[in-house]
């Protein structure tokens, strides 16, 4: 069950420019893909993805406003609170599989890539991001045993474009039983369409604006789903059904607009 605990932070790492691990002293069982509320006092409570599991786990996270840039100042022995986790995971099934991960997306998928190894999953991992400097966690995806293939906007490390550019790659020349994909939202209308055209299951996480966590707020909404309880992970199914996915989200106050 979720449960909210106040623990102390054990440290920091610099993952890529504006963004940040910071590890707990603490324990959290959780599957990949699930999330955490963090409440930094004083500031702010906002969701963050799981990217270490067990002992003395941890977040990733883009220091964006003023509560993350809080986060980013504290040092070892500070406490923070944690509720959860929260929301649906990824499920690891079949003999292959390829994970695809956008930026930060990162923080989900190398959980996901460490658990399917260690389960005996054969996996490659399409990364990709805006520049070099951008690509996290790389390396620890390759020490757990994944065929990493890399991509960049720029093509300032591997090659050229998107992620979903070089997962197409990958995808033609390999014989994939399911695909998990955690990234900005148009790079996961370019992964289902991917999947879609190949007959292949498909499940990718969504990141929405959320206050609450619980299904309370509706600030996650899209489509009468709420990504904090109906997912974060979605089925290629669910996910075709979504009328707003890639187009519209809910803002702060509420509104919808267009997606960024």
């Amino acid at each position: 069950m979720p449960t909210h605990r106040i623990l102390a932070i054990t440290g920091q790492t610099d993952e890529a420019p504006d963004c940040r691990t910071v590890r707990l002293d603490g324990a959290m069982d959780a599957q990949p893909g699930q999330f955490v509320m963090v409440w930094v006092p004083g500031r702010d409570e906002f969701p963050m993805s799981v990217s270490y599991i067990g002992d003395n786990f941890g977040v990733t996270y883009r220091i964006v406003g003023n509560g993350t840039r809080s986060l980013s100042a504290m040092n070892p022995g500070d406490k923070i609170g944690i509720r959860g986790p929260y929301g649906r995971g990824f499920e690891i099934t079949g003999r292959r599989m390829l994970a695809i991960a956008g930026g930060t997306g990162m923080a989900s998928i190398a959980p996901l890539v460490e658990k399917a190894v260690e389960s005996g999953v054969e996996v490659d991992l399409a990364l990709g991001a805006k520049t070099a400097p951008e690509l996290i966690m790389r390396g620890r995806c390759e020490e757990a045993g994944a065929k990493v293939h890399v991509s960049t906007d720029d093509g300032s490390a591997g090659m050229k474009g998107l992620a979903t550019d070089i997962a197409a790659k990958v995808l033609d020349g390999g014989d994939f039983d399911s695909v998990c994909a955690c990234g900005p939202e148009r790079m996961t209308t370019g992964v289902l369409d991917l999947a879609q055209k190949r007959g292949l299951p498909l499940q990718a996480s969504l990141e929405r604006y959320m206050k609450c966590g619980i299904g309370v707020c509706d600030s996650c909404a899209i489509d009468g789903k709420h990504v904090c309880v109906d997912g974060p992970v979605f089925s290629r199914e669910v996910l075709a059904s979504l009328t707003d996915l890639g187009r519209t989200r809910l803002s702060i106050s509420g509104r919808r607009v267009p997606l960024d």
